[in-house]
């Protein structure tokens, strides 16, 4: 009788405490669930990084001192706003020694003009010499038809020289205009190299000088970007990129670190050729406005259609069920002892009834952890 008594006092105070054991427990490590097999097409989530639609890196094409860089990072510019101004006053100076030489060399050009007519109709072989009266004019009776006729001088042939020698000045004084204008056309081009412009309309994303800094040629200057759409660049796998088509659209298939639901994602541009060293294939997924910031990391669920014919074989079990070592994801399952132990796997798609596909590390029938507690295996070896 003593020992039936104690035995049922011990009872109704162990009680409790296996009670409290009990709900501790499922605190912590929360629902069991049975592992089913899902329907949805096996997909493979591959990392990539959110970038803008347009980007360009603005570099030095001359050595020079920044005079003007505009705004600061995430000033929005118009297309054609100088962005970046290097000191020009010495490219200036020469434009002006240039624009002198072109002056010189067009008067220099309307000069052998006027020496040319002057030759033409006023040859310098019929001028008389000097003296008046009697000597000049026997000079000109007598003197030069007996030289013609001797061949002691050949005054057509003079003549001709002449006309020749005044049109070679003018041919000149037309190339060193033509000289003289390319060498202020080459100056108007590094006028114009001086000053970097806005390709687009767009934001500054990053500069790397200030002003005041001197710059060499190929130096880069500021990065510049269109961020009215933003994009995710993914290196696919050769065996993933096959089932990828242009402008296809994967529902739901993206993640990212900054936005708490998956987004639709449109199949952008895909890369003729491959790496060379790790044969993946760069593609480009368009993304909505406002999911993503460029730079950050993204997820997206690729369409695996080497695996089509084990559709029906993907087991499903719940998005919270997962937790993540570092960037590798784990689940919680309950083994033969009842015991909770961890099993790393192999994430696929996520879906839009808050389950996840699973490709490798679990099967049909395995019981998870569906919420797991930070203190899951100390609270369950403890209520052991």
């Amino acid at each position: 009788m003593r020992i039936v008594l104690v035995a049922c006092i011990f009872a109704v105070l162990a009680s409790p405490l296996h009670a409290s054991v009990a709900s501790a427990q499922m605190a912590h490590t929360g629902d069991i669930f049975t592992v089913d097999i899902s329907t949805e097409q096996p997909a493979i989530a591959v990392g990539g990084t959110v970038v803008p639609f347009r980007e360009v890196t603005l570099s030095a094409q001359l050595p020079g001192r920044v005079k003007l860089i505009a705004g600061i990072a995430g000033d929005y510019f118009d297309q054609g706003t100088t962005l970046v101004a290097l000191d020009e006053d010495e490219l200036l100076a020469r434009r002006s020694a240039a624009q002198a030489q072109l002056n010189a060399a067009e008067a220099e050009l309307r000069n052998a003009g006027v020496q040319y007519s002057r030759e033409l109709w006023s040859p310098q072989t019929k001028v008389a010499p000097g003296g008046m009266g009697m000597p000049n004019m026997f000079d000109q009776m007598f003197s030069r038809p007996a030289e013609d006729f001797f061949g002691g001088r050949d005054r057509d042939a003079e003549r001709s020289a002449d006309l020749y020698a005044s049109s070679t000045r003018i041919e000149q004084a037309r190339s060193a205009i033509v000289r003289t204008q390319s060498e202020i056309q080459a100056i108007d081009a590094k006028l114009r190299d001086a000053k970097s412009l806005a390709p687009f309309a767009g934001v500054v994303m990053q500069k790397f000088v200030e002003k005041g800094d001197t710059v060499q040629p190929g130096q880069p200057l500021v990065k510049f970007a269109d961020l009215t759409w933003l994009q995710v660049e993914v290196d696919v796998p050769a065996r993933l990129a096959q089932g990828l088509e242009q402008l296809m659209v994967l529902p739901a298939a993206a993640t990212f670190d900054d936005h708490p639901e998956p987004a639709d994602v449109r199949v952008a541009q895909i890369y003729p050729m491959a790496d060379v060293q790790r044969h993946t294939i760069k593609v480009k997924f368009d993304i909505p406005r406002g999911v993503s910031k460029p730079g950050m990391y993204a997820k997206v669920q690729i369409p695996d259609v080497t695996m089509l014919a084990d559709v029906r074989r993907l087991p499903a079990i719940p998005s919270t069920a997962i937790r993540y070592r570092g960037s590798l994801p784990v689940v919680y399952i309950r083994n033969a002892r009842g015991r909770p132990e961890l099993r790393m796997i192999r994430e696929g798609k996520r879906l839009s009834n808050g389950m996840t596909t699973v490709l490798s590390g679990i099967a049909e029938g395995d019981q998870v952890y569906a919420n797991p507690g930070p203190n899951i295996m100390s609270v369950t070896v403890s209520a052991q």
